[in-house]
């Protein structure tokens, strides 16, 4: 027996070699469940719980599919419930991500984050954050560098990329894009910033269809509303 092995994809990089700062990469995004339930019924023991305060995230891991650094893997926290409230009670954290969230399914379905016609609206209507599990969009990624000497410098997203940007189309299709470099600066002491887990990347444009969390001591205006008939995300049947 012999084993030809010519056909053997290229060898990883160095496990802790960081993808360069402002690279633009195809991404697909898994969901790492943390025991702590949802507002909705599919994100049942979904959400991990901070240590630290009321907050409850989202705990994703981030693949390269793609490219040099296709296999690479790199994950991020969103806040999707509780934290530090704005002056409307609602949770900091939860807007940041949610904004996010739509801009990852605008960017996996080609929508124009301009497009608000019944059929991009209805698109944008998930049932659970579950069903964010698997999704893969077109991304700029950056080095977040670290001020604690204990823990290394860390890949993460800098912004989705969305149809209407030059890039997303080469992207989309597996090209090669020339890099633009974020240069984040370090981080501040712990002390000075808000936790990193309620820290995300913002994109473009609101939320309107995704389930809302209640803010700390409320309750939620109503029920969280269910993917209609027919209109589940496409990534799902995939």
């Amino acid at each position: 027996m012999s084993y030809d092995l010519n056909d053997a994809a290229p060898q990883m990089a160095p496990m802790g070699e960081l993808i360069p700062d402002g690279t633009f990469a195809k991404v697909m995004m898994k969901l790492r469940p943390g025991g702590a339930n949802g507002a909705s019924a599919l994100d049942a023991g979904l959400l991990k719980a901070s240590p630290h305060s009321d907050a409850k995230m989202l705990d994703c891991e981030f693949t390269v599919t793609e490219g040099p650094w296709a296999r690479r893997k790199f994950w991020q926290n969103y806040t999707v419930a509780g934290g530090k409230l704005d002056e409307k009670g609602q949770s900091k954290g939860w807007n940041i991500s949610k904004s996010a969230f739509r801009a990852m399914v605008d960017s996996a379905l080609g929508l124009s984050p301009d497009d608000m016609s019944e059929g991009a609206r209805a698109k944008r209507v998930i049932g659970g954050l579950k069903q964010l599990d698997g999704i893969i969009f077109a991304a700029r990624l950056m080095v977040e560098a670290s001020d604690n000497p204990n823990y290394r410098d860390s890949n993460k997203i800098a912004n989705i990329v969305l149809p209407n940007e030059p890039a997303y189309g080469a992207i989309m299709r597996g090209e090669t894009v020339a890099p633009e470099p974020v240069n984040a600066p370090p981080r501040k002491a712990a002390a000075q910033v808000p936790p990193a887990w309620g820290a995300s990347s913002p994109a473009q444009g609101g939320w309107s269809g995704a389930p809302q969390s209640p803010a700390a001591g409320s309750q939620p205006e109503s029920a969280a509303p269910a993917a209609p008939p027919g209109g589940a995300p496409a990534w799902l049947n995939s």
